[in-house]
């Protein structure tokens, strides 16, 4: 591994930090405001934000270990590892998430307004973008498709930002106390198909490909010579 390509991963991982260094900003102001405010759509989102923090906890991981050379086999079981964990907490996002939701539906709670949680939701909308093309710059630089998708991932929660500021806003200036709770199940389609996607990957990765491909040759071997 050359040089320059040692420090364009050193790069995405400091793109990672950052990330992981912003998303627990995101976690702290988001639940303060959403518990002291009873706002679903913003507990939600910064439900949201925790396992967007567990994300890029683990990405830094991955590249520490791309960075200092670890063997294909380990950066697979990194990589499984990750994934595993990601679908499992995404999969408590979303009962955590529908069970907020539909409780402020039953309860018809009105949210109060929060200038703090709608400020951190304005900057965030200045600063996902950002993080998203750090992330998908140095994927592109160092052939990562897992920072590409992270990048993606970072962008999804940009919708999920304005999502949430506009059930806010519905709710204070319209008086429509059902479009905060409303907000926030507009999140779980996306929360759900993250834990899909990320369990889906984590079973399709193989610790022993060539272990894998060796023992498929043998066996085919085996039934071709049982046909003769």
């Amino acid at each position: 591994m050359s040089s320059e390509h040692i420090t364009r991963i050193r790069k995405g991982r400091n793109v990672e930090v950052v990330s992981l260094i912003y998303n627990i900003i995101e976690v702290v102001i988001s639940l303060i405001a959403g518990f002291a405010t009873g706002s679903s759509a913003l507990i939600s989102w910064g439900v949201d934000s925790i396992v967007e923090s567990n994300s890029a906890a683990f990405m830094i991981w991955r590249l520490r270990g791309e960075e200092q050379g670890k063997s294909e086999r380990e950066l697979r079981k990194r990589k499984k590892i990750t994934l595993s964990v990601l679908s499992g907490a995404f999969t408590l996002a979303v009962a955590f998430i529908l069970y907020e939701a539909i409780s402020k539906l039953i309860s018809q709670d009105t949210a109060s307004m929060s200038w703090w949680g709608i400020g951190i939701l304005l900057v965030s909308l200045v600063v996902n973008p950002l993080l998203a093309w750090g992330k998908y710059y140095y994927g592109k630089k160092t052939d990562s498709p897992t920072l590409k998708y992270d990048a993606i991932d970072t962008m999804i929660c940009e919708y999920q930002t304005i999502v949430v500021l506009i059930g806010i806003g519905l709710v204070q200036w319209q008086g429509w106390w059902w479009a905060d709770p409303i907000a926030a199940l507009l999140i779980v389609p996306y929360v759900a198909w993250e834990a899909y996607e990320s369990g889906r990957d984590a079973y399709r990765v193989d610790l022993d490909p060539d272990d894998r491909k060796e023992a498929d040759a043998q066996q085919e071997a085996s039934t071709t010579t049982g046909d003769a």
